[in-house]
């Protein structure tokens, strides 16, 4: 159980209380560009590490659900998760990182065109699926923002 806590929580982050999940997605967005800036910029690497991070977190958030309660605030994998979608396909400078941030909290905090209806999926379906939508909107507002920029 200890795993699927540290994976849930994106170890430990969730521990801090409010703004957590804030956290883990700047967390997300810090290392997404710290690794950018090793070479590993490339499209499969980083769609198969965010796959799985969604895939761990479905199952880590399917383990903790029955403990904490649904979609409890301690799990942030899935805003990790939603950060790292909002950064695919998306080249790696700090201006777009910070308006994927800032486009990525906007669409997961207020849960507009039918992300908050994900949330009612069971499990960790329910934890993942929202933030996964939300990263996706994310990512096509800041696929537009760099085309008109």
């Amino acid at each position: 159980m200890l795993f699927h806590k540290l994976t849930a929580t994106s170890l430990g982050i969730g521990y801090i209380g409010k703004g957590a999940g804030t956290a883990a997605a700047v967390v997300a967005a810090l290392v997404w560009y710290g690794v950018s800036t090793l070479g590993y910029e490339g499209f499969l690497p980083a769609f198969f590490a965010t796959l799985f991070i969604i895939v761990l977190g479905i199952w880590s958030g399917n383990k903790v659900e029955p403990i904490w309660g649904k979609d409890h605030g301690r799990v942030v994998i899935d805003e990790v998760a939603g950060m790292c979608i909002t950064l695919l396909w998306i080249p790696a400078t700090p201006l777009n990182i910070l308006v994927g941030l800032i486009l990525f909290r906007f669409f997961d905090i207020l849960k507009p065109l039918f992300i908050r209806k994900l949330e009612a999926l069971p499990g960790g379906w329910g934890v993942m699926f929202d933030d996964v939508l939300a990263g996706i909107y994310a990512n096509i507002v800041l696929q537009i923002f760099i085309r008109f920029n």
